[in-house]
Order: C-alpha cells, then sequence, then structure tokens
C-alpha cells in the first residue's frame, strides 16, 4: 500500500506527500513455501493459495477475464517480465517523470510496486502451469504511472484525476488504485474525475491501507461513495493485523498477507498489504465483467458484495474489518443475483449534492403573488407656517384655558379659606367687661 501522508492544517492539494510503502521487506522467492513440494508441481504457483481458497480456480471454468480491461493507476508496469508478455495493452504517465508508455517503474523505494499489483490481477504466468498467474489472466491490463513525492512535476491529487480520466477514455472497464492519502477527505477535484469514471460505467477498486503503515482507518480514495473498497486477511481468512485496516466504507476483504508478486526485473517476491488484496477483486471483477458483459457496473460491485463469505462472529451486514465478507470469485461469476439500480457501495453524485451544497449556486427565487396594499388617506393640507413662541387655536384650548380655569380656582378657594379663618377667629374674642 502506497501511502500518503499530508501536513497537518494543509489542504490535500497543497501537501507535501510523504511516500511509504506498506509492505512486509520483499524477499526472494525462488522458493516461497516452507514446506517441501513434489518436483512436478511448480512452487510460484503453488504459493499462490488465494487461486483454490477463494473460488478462482473454480471461476476459471466459466471465464478467465478475455475481453476486459483494467487499468493499474500506479508506479507503473515492467517492460521485463515474460508474465506481462501480450497483457499490457496501453498506458500512460501523468507524473511528468514517468515514460509514454507507462512501463518504466518510477520511484527509487516503491518502483516495483505497480508491477506487482499487475501480476496479481492479470499475470500470464512463465507456461502452462508454472509463474506467477493472475486472477483474470486472460484480462488486459492497462499500465498508468503517477509519481508521489517530491519527484513528481505535477501534484499528486492532478494526477490522479487525470489517471482517472485517460483510463476511462481508453477503454478501462475497471480501475485498481492501491494507494491512499491516510485522511478521510479528498480534494474537490475528484469529485469529477471519479463521477466521469462512474458515468461511464467503469468499476472502481480501491486498497484500504494498512495499520503497518501508519493507516488505521480508511482513507480517501476508501471514503469515496461508490468504489469498492477492500480489506485485507491473513492466509486464514482473519483481519490482518498490520495489512490491513478498518472502515464501514469496506466492500469485501481479500489475502493482504504471504502475497507473490512480480517485479519489474522478473523477480518473484513474497509482499504482503491491502495493495495486493485490492487486485484480486480487481481481477474478480473482471471475471464478473467477461461473464456478464451486460451488467452495469453496479451490478458487477453488487454480485462481488453480495456473494461474499460471511465471517464467524463479524457484524452484519457490514463488518468494520471484512465488509460484506471474503470475496468469492466463483460465485461471484455463477450465482444467481437479483438484479440492482444503485451501486451498493453508495453514490457519489448523492453525496456531492449534499456536502458541496457550499458550491453550488444560488437556489432559484420563487415569485410571490402580487399583494393589494390600500391607498393611504390623504395628507392634511399644510398650514400657515407661524412662530412657535405665539398661540395657536390648540394651545389656547388645550392650554391655556384649562390652565386659567384651575389657576382661578385655586384662587378663590384659598381667599375663601382666608376668610372662614378670620370669621372663626373673631367670633372666638370675648369683650373684657
Amino acid at each position: 500500500m502506497i501511502a500518503l501522508g499530508r501536513r497537518i492544517g494543509g489542504g490535500l492539494a497543497a501537501a507535501a506527500l510523504a511516500v511509504t510503502l506498506g509492505v512486509a521487506p520483499a524477499s526472494a522467492a525462488t522458493d516461497p513455501t516452507p514446506s517441501p513440494v513434489p518436483s512436478s508441481v511448480d512452487p510460484v504457483r503453488d504459493a499462490q493459495y488465494w487461486l483454490a481458497d477463494y473460488g478462482i480456480e473454480d471461476a476459471w471454468r466459466t471465464t478467465r477475464g478475455a475481453g476486459v480491461r483494467i487499468a493499474v493507476i500506479d508506479t507503473g508496469i515492467g517492460r521485463g517480465p515474460v508474465e506481462f508478455q501480450g497483457a499490457v495493452v496501453a498506458g500512460t504517465d501523468v507524473s511528468g517523470i514517468g515514460s509514454a508508455d507507462g512501463r518504466t517503474p518510477i520511484g527509487a523505494v516503491d518502483g516495483n510496486h505497480g508491477s506487482w499489483v499487475a501480476s496479481l490481477a492479470a499475470a500470464r504466468g512463465t507456461g502452462p502451469g508454472t509463474g506467477m498467474i493472475g486472477v483474470a489472466p486472460e484480462a488486459e491490463l492497462m499500465a498508468v504511472s503517477v509519481g508521489f513525492g517530491s519527484a513528481a512535476t505535477v501534484p499528486f491529487v492532478e494526477q490522479i484525476a487525470e489517471a482517472i480520466r485517460w483510463s476511462v477514455d481508453n477503454g478501462a472497464d475497471v480501475i485498481n488504485m492501491s494507494l491512499t492519502t491516510n485522511t478521510p477527505d479528498w480534494d474537490p477535484s475528484w469529485d469529477d474525475a471519479f463521477l466521469y469514471a462512474f458515468e461511464n460505467d467503469v468499476v472502481v477498486v480501491v486498497a484500504a491501507g494498512n495499520r503497518g503503515s501508519g493507516t488505521t482507518a480508511v482513507g480517501a480514495p476508501a471514503t469515496i461513495p461508490g468504489v469498492l473498497t477492500v480489506g485485507g486477511v491473513d492466509p486464514r481468512g482473519r483481519a490482518s493485523v498490520e495489512a490491513s485496516t478498518q472502515g464501514i466504507t469496506i466492500g469485501v476483504a481479500a489475502p493482504s498477507e504471504r502475497l507473490l508478486g512480480v517485479s519489474a526485473d522478473g523477480r518473484v517476491v513474497v509482499w504482503d498489504g491491502t495493495s495486493g488484496a485490492a487486485p484480486i477483486v480487481a481481477g474478480v471483477a473482471a471475471l464478473v465483467r467477461a461473464a456478464h458483459p451486460d451488467l452495469d457496473a453496479a451490478n458487477v460491485i453488487n454480485r462481488i458484495v453480495s456473494t461474499a463469505r460471511p465471517v464467524a462472529g463479524a457484524e452484519q451486514p457490514v463488518d468494520p474489518l471484512y465488509g460484506r465478507g471474503l470475496v468469492d470469485a466463483a460465485a461471484a461469476v455463477r450465482a444467481d443475483v437479483p438484479a440492482v439500480t444503485a451501486n451498493p457501495m453508495g453514490s457519489l453524485s448523492e453525496w456531492i449534492r449534499l456536502y458541496r451544497r457550499a458550491d453550488s449556486g444560488p437556489a432559484p427565487s420563487v415569485p410571490s403573488e402580487p399583494v393589494e396594499i390600500e391607498p393611504l388617506p390623504p395628507a392634511d393640507a399644510a398650514g400657515r407656517a407661524v412662530s412657535p413662541l405665539l398661540p395657536t387655536g390648540e394651545t389656547i384650548l388645550y392650554g391655556t384655558l384649562p390652565l386659567t380655569l384651575l389657576t382661578t380656582t385655586a384662587i378663590l378657594f384659598t381667599l375663601g379659606v382666608t376668610a372662614a379663618v378670620r370669621r372663626i377667629r373673631l367670633a372666638s374674642r370675648t369683650p373684657s367687661r
């Protein structure tokens, strides 16, 4: 899993991208199995336990993926390995540092990553019953090379958007993206790119990420509605501790430990990571598309998730570690699955409608019915201008007259009281005898 860390507080488009390859150190796999095997059995082919355990060999009785194109958006697919001869039919570079055909490995550390991913999806083997073989060994591969870190001359978000558009325009039926940004949100420019893939009936498969490389929960593009996110399990079918992560957007789980991969120089290595689980499921999607060419992308994804084998003890219907369960290629290809009208992994267009409201235009105004308003009464005629110091009729009527009456009454009352007092005093005096 290629993990892209971003600086805290920085937007994804302007982030400094720190690249880590989330796999166990790859080792040469000239004898990848610890136990001895009969000389008639190829050790490389025998080490691919997922072919039998996940119904892939059984599905080959129906189809091997002929006529389906898988775009691998990664670090490039090597030119030299015999396992890729006749498999890679188109390619491009969107990083600005690769070759025009997408076949030059990009990155000193993770240059082989794209070849490992592609070999799990559609490697051809080295002969009948020998060498590394992919899940859909007759499907066609498209090499879309991207660059990570400061070496790339094009911003990462722009590379991914361009890679998706190129893949769609050049006939991809399935797109595999074994990378994560380690953050749940994504640059708005990805809205249009992923919508372009969905609207053109392309199945997009992405890796969930790995705890071993610091991804504790799924990040974009695994959080984008509509993509088929793949978690990882160990050879026993239990959730991988280091080579997987968790999240409610995981659709299915597939092997992510003790995987094989063909390097750009032809060496076969053993590696871990949901980077390998994703192309296994992308290969299954190619098998389904080949077996059911009339199905749209939503129904291809539905067949994969609805036929997945439930895991004992896992949450139902969706588990944060396993999604709907372990992928079953044979069931996905041959089971009787009712058709659906919507992608079971969600709708990106609906998500945009709900959560990108700030970017939408103003809501149309609804015209209101005209309201009749009664005319105002005519204004009073303007009077002749007078000095505010001179009395008016209103001031005389409501001010001067009441005040005069009140004052007169008070004066008369006072005079009456004074006269009465005098009479009382005079009457109380007795003449001297």
